[in-house]
C-alpha cells in the first residue's frame, strides 16, 4: 500500500474512534510532514485522500478540518441526525438552470480541427483584439468603459489579483485591505511576501480616513478593495463613498486593486476606475458569471501600467488559456453570458428570500442581490464551535475569523455561501442551522 494511503487510513481511524472530532483542525501539511518525517508531497496526497473520502474539508487560508464524525459516535449534544450527504456552504459558484445547454453551442465550432489548432496555442497577456473588445463591452458601466488596449487576461480572477499586486508591491511592502477580506488574498500576500494592513470599514464600506491614517503610519504600496457586494459582508459602497475614496488615493498617490468579481449581480455601479483611472486596476472574470471550470480573468489597468502588469502575468505563469479565452469571447458575443447573468440574478434573489425565511429572527447581514450572507451568531455560540456543530450534521461553513486580517480579530460570525447547493438541500441545511443555533452550544 502506498505511504500516503497508510497515513490517510491512520487519520481516518482517529476520526472513527473519536480521537479527532468534527471541526478539529489538522496540522498544516508542512508541519505534519516534519512531525512524521515524510515528504511534503506525501502529506499533500494523504490530505487529498481524506478530502476524497469526505472525511475532511479544506480551504486556502483556513486549513483542513474534520468534516463529520461517523454515524453513532458518542458525545454529540445535538438533537438532529446528520444529513445523508455533505452540504457545502463554503464553495460559492452559481449555476443557472440549463447552463450546459446554453454553453455548448459556442464550444462546438472550437472543436473543428482548423479552429482547435489555433485555440490550443498559448494566449499572450494582452489576449486578442476581439477578446479585448468583447470584455470592454462586458465590463462597461454607465459612467465607465474600459479602453480595450488596457485589458489584460489571466487564467482566473485570483491570478489577476496576484499579477496586479506582484506588479505594484515589492516584498515587504504594505497593502491596505478591508479589515475583513477575501481569504485567498491572505494566501497571495504570503506568497508574495507582502504585509496586509487591516483598514476600518462601516456600513458604507472602506472608510477613507482609515487609509490616510495607515499611510501616515508607514507608506502603503497599494490597496485591495471590494466596493461592490463585499465578500463576506455584501456591503456595497455608494457613489459618494467611492468618490471620497478616489480623492483620498489620488491625494496620497496609492494604487488600487479593485475586485469586482461579484459586481455582475448588482445594479450597474461605476468602479473606482471611473473616479481614479490613473491608479485603479480593475479585476473581474468569468468564473462566477459562467463556470469555474472553464474561465478567464480580466484585468483593466491604467494606461501606463500595461507593460509592467503584462510582465507580471508572464513571470507568474498566470496567462489565460487560449481555448477558454476563445470560448469566453463567443459566450459574450452571442449573448450567453448576458442570459446567464440574468438567470443568476433571479436565482440570487430567490435564495435570499429563502435565507430570510428560514433564518428569520437571527442577525443576518446580506444584500438581496448577493449569494452569501454574514451571520452574527447568538450567544453562547462561537464561530469555531458552531462550525464544528454544523460539520457534525454534514454542513460545511466558513467561520468569520477566516476573513479577518488581524489575528487578534476573531468575529463571532460565519459566512453562508448560498450559490453552490441545490435549493432543496439549501433549505434543509438552513433549517438545520437554525435548529442548531436555537439549541445553544459553545
Amino acid at each position: 500500500m502506498d505511504a500516503y494511503r497508510r497515513i490517510a487510513d491512520r487519520i481516518a481511524a482517529d476520526i472513527a474512534a473519536g480521537r479527532l472530532r468534527p471541526g478539529d483542525r489538522l496540522p498544516p501539511q508542512r508541519r505534519f510532514a516534519r512531525r512524521h518525517g515524510i515528504a511534503v508531497s506525501t502529506a499533500e496526497r494523504a490530505y487529498g485522500e481524506l478530502v476524497r473520502r469526505g472525511l475532511v474539508v479544506g480551504e486556502v487560508g483556513r486549513g483542513t478540518f474534520v468534516r463529520a464524525a461517523p454515524a453513532g459516535s458518542a458525545g454529540l449534544a445535538l438533537t438532529e441526525a446528520a444529513t445523508a450527504a455533505p452540504v457545502n456552504l463554503e464553495l460559492n459558484y452559481p449555476s443557472a438552470p440549463g447552463q450546459p445547454e446554453l454553453l455548448a453551442p459556442a464550444l462546438a465550432p472550437l472543436l473543428r480541427p482548423d479552429v482547435l489548432a489555433e485555440a490550443l496555442l498559448p494566449a499572450p497577456a494582452a489576449g486578442t483584439a476581439p477578446a479585448r473588445e468583447a470584455v470592454s463591452g462586458l465590463l462597461a458601466t454607465p459612467g465607465w468603459r474600459p479602453v480595450p488596449d488596457q485589458v489584460l487576461f489571466t487564467g482566473n480572477a485570483r491570478q489577476a489579483i496576484a499579477a496586479a499586486l506582484a506588479s505594484l508591491v515589492r516584498p515587504g511592502g504594505r497593502v491596505g485591505v478591508e479589515e475583513l477580506t477575501y481569504p485567498l488574498v491572505k494566501e497571495i500576500a504570503a506568497r508574495l511576501a507582502i504585509r496586509l494592513v487591516p483598514l476600518a470599514t462601516d456600513e458604507r464600506g472602506l472608510r477613507p480616513e482609515s487609509v490616510t491614517a495607515a499611510h501616515r503610519t508607514a507608506p502603503l504600496s497599494a490597496l485591495y478593495v471590494q466596493p461592490t457586494l463585499h465578500n463576506p459582508t455584501s456591503v456595497t459602497s455608494d457613489g459618494a463613498r467611492r468618490r471620497q475614496l478616489a480623492d483620498t488615493v489620488t491625494s496620497l498617490h496609492i494604487p488600487v486593486v479593485e475586485d469586482r468579481i461579484w459586481s455582475f449581480l448588482a445594479d450597474a455601479d461605476d468602479p473606482l476606475a471611473a473616479y481614479a483611472p490613473d491608479l485603479t486596476h480593475v479585476v473581474d472574470g468569468l468564473s462566477k458569471r459562467v463556470a469555474p471550470g472553464l474561465t478567464a480573468g480580466f484585468l483593466v489597468v491604467p494606461p501606463h501600467r500595461a507593460g509592467a502588469v503584462a510582465d507580471a502575468v508572464r513571470s507568474g505563469g498566470w496567462s489565460a488559456g487560449r481555448f477558454a479565452l476563445e470560448a469566453g469571447v463567443r459566450w459574450i458575443q452571442d449573448g450567453t453570458v448576458a442570459r446567464l447573468v440574468a438567470a443568476k440574478r433571479e436565482d440570487a434573489a430567490h435564495r435570499q428570500r429563502l435565507l430570510a425565511d428560514h433564518l428569520d429572527g437571527f442577525r443576518i447581514r446580506s444584500d438581496p442581490r448577493a449569494l452569501y450572507a454574514w451571520w452574527s451568531l447568538p450567544t453562547p455560540w462561537r464561530a469555531d464551535t458552531f462550525t464544528a456543530a454544523a460539520a457534525s450534521h454534514g454542513i460545511s461553513l466558513t467561520p468569520g475569523p477566516a476573513f479577518a486580517v488581524s489575528p487578534t480579530h476573531t468575529p463571532n460570525t460565519i459566512r453562508i455561501g448560498l450559490a453552490s447547493t441545490p435549493v432543496p438541500d439549501l433549505e434543509h441545511a438552513l433549517d438545520t442551522l437554525a435548529a442548531i443555533a436555537r439549541g445553544g452550544g459553545g
